[in-house]
Order: C-alpha cells, then structure tokens, then sequence
C-alpha cells in the first residue's frame, strides 16, 4: 500500500499534514506528531504585525531613558526582532529533531516584512513557505483588482527572494477565485492552500467590548474546499492543499479524490491529540484495501470536476438537486 505523495516537489510518505496552529510550538509536540505519523508539518504563524508592536513597545520605553545608567536597564537594539529570531531558531532546532519536512508560516502586513521575514525563514532551513494570507479589505473605495495585486506582489516578491517553494493560503472570498487561482499559478505559487479560515469576532456582552473567540472546525466546513478543488483539479499547474473541517480519514480520502495532494488537519489533533493522526492513516489503508486502491495518487483527482461524469454536480445544479433532495 502507497500512501505516498508530492507536495510543492517534497516527496511525503503520506498526505497528513499538521496545519499551523499551537501544537507546533513545541519541538516535542513535532516530534510526536512525526512519531504519529504525519509527513510533514507546517509550523505555527509569524506574525509582522506583533514584531512590530513589541519593536514600536521598546521604542518607547527607551525614549524614556534620560542618561546613560537609565538606558541601560533597556534590552540592547538588537533584541528589537526578538520575536522573529526565537521563530527562526524554532525552525533551526525542528530541521534538527524530525526528519519530516518543515514548513514555515508567515503572516506579513507589509510587503518588505513578507520578503524580508520570508528570506529569513529560508536560510533558517525551511523546506517551504506558507504564505497564510489574512487580509480582509474594508475600505469600500478599494476595487477587486487591488485586492487581486495586493497578494499578487506578495507572492511575486517572495519568491523573487527565496529558492525554497512557497504555497499561498487564500480565503473564498473572490469574485472570481478560478480567476484568482489562474493568477496565482501563473505568479509562481507552488501550491494553494484551501481555504484559510478568517476568524469572526464575538461581542461580550458583560464588558461591552468585541472580543476574539476561536471556534475549531466541523467536518461540515470541508465541503467548501472540497468543492472548490473538485473545481481547481487540472486546471492549475499549482498543487492543491485541503484544509478545514477534515476530521477522519474518509474526510482525507474524499479531498485526495478531488484533487488534493496533502488534507491538513488541526482542529482534530486539538480535540483528539496527535495520536489521531495515526488513526487517520490506519483508516485510509482499511479503505484503500477494501476498495482495492493501491495508492494515493491511483485515487488522487479521481473525482474532480475535469474527471467526474456529472461535471455540473459541482456547479449550479448541485443547488437545485441538494434542495430537491432534502427530506
């Protein structure tokens, strides 16, 4: 039985994935997600934005210091990226205790901190980049198009500067995201990852103050990518990474159906640990062998939109016959 696969030229024993989230914080946490099972991993986010408010935080408590004794209770400058070292250092001591490829994650504000953190991240020893795009355009003057080349240039700059390969996790909301995703390949991006999930803020009522609330994933929330990679399957040249809502290994199977190349998980190695990992792969094996499967890429795009008998059941008339359907 081959569960192998190809992600962004990585060749991987599997196709499970550990998405960024806190489980990678931890080099024991890795190194028991490898021992679980998983091919590679992609670690937690930088994020620019918090470099920069501790950056901004230091700045003025140093412009406080009036003489020279007074300053130097203040770290020296360079502790300034602190936060960007300590990520880069985590990459340097993850390459050294798994032998699974490490993916780093980045979320930028501003196109010379994506390049620059970017750079960093590669020469750190990173196999590949996962550009974790989180960008939600509020100003109503701001048209699609700017929208389109604000993670255009993202993706050109970066992979201008670096030589390891760059995956681009985008959200659903384009107006046209074929479109979008045709952009992205002919930009360079290696893979697409499907879909990020924007976090929607919550009210407290007590404290009268919006407040961040973190809800895991169902494995409701697969269709959507699901669908969408059915839809992307061979019409870009970009490998194609499932993430949200899979849960199971027949969640894995059916986005490795569509077309995906590797089904990250998060949401389930929270609730069930990352032993679930393994539970996930022994289920895949069970059905392949039952279903006489002897690998993944046998099954991989199998369902597509490009290879199934009813293209349409992906599109519009999936709408009408789900409606009809239900009882």
């Amino acid at each position: 039985m081959d569960l192998s696969t190809t992600y962004m030229g990585l060749k991987l024993k599997n196709p499970i994935v550990p998405s960024a989230s806190p489980l990678s914080r931890e080099l024991a946490s890795i190194r028991a997600m490898e021992d679980a099972g998983a091919s590679a991993v992609v670690l937690y986010s930088l994020f620019e934005e918090q470099i920069t408010h501790e950056i901004k935080e230091l700045d003025h408590y140093l412009s406080l210091g009036t003489d020279a004794e007074a300053a130097s209770y203040f770290p020296e400058p360079e502790i300034f990226h602190r936060g960007a070292e300590d990520y880069l250092e985590h990459i340097r001591k993850a390459k050294e205790t798994v032998d699974i490829p490490v993916v780093g994650s980045l979320n930028g504000m501003t196109l010379g901190g994506w390049v620059d953190y970017a750079k960093q991240m590669a020469e750190a020893g990173a196999d590949a980049l996962e550009l974790n795009i989180y960008y939600i355009p509020t100003d109503a003057s701001l048209m699609s198009d700017e929208v389109e080349k604000l993670y255009l240039d993202i993706l050109t700059g970066v992979k201008q500067n670096v030589s390891v390969p760059v995956a681009v996790k985008l959200s659903p909301y384009f107006s046209s995201l074929a479109n979008m995703s045709k952009k992205l390949d002919a930009a360079g991006a290696d893979a697409l990852v499907l879909f990020n999930r924007f976090y929607q803020p919550d009210i407290d009522l007590e404290a009268l103050e919006v407040a961040p609330n973190v809800i895991l994933s169902t494995p409701q929330a697969m269709r959507l990518p699901m669908r969408w990679i059915a839809i992307l399957s061979g019409r870009v040249g970009a490998d194609l990474a499932a993430t949200s809502g899979i849960h199971t290994a027949e969640d894995a199977l059916k986005m490795l159906m569509v077309g995906a190349k590797v089904t990250m998980v998060c949401s389930a190695l929270l609730q069930c640990g990352v032993g679930h990992i393994g539970e996930m792969l022994e289920g895949m094996q069970a059905w392949m062998e039952e279903h006489e499967y002897s690998s993944v890429e046998q099954m991989q795009g199998s369902m597509s939109q490009v290879s199934c008998a009813d293209p349409s059941a992906f599109e519009r008339a999936n709408y009408m016959k789900a409606l009809n359907a239900y009882q």
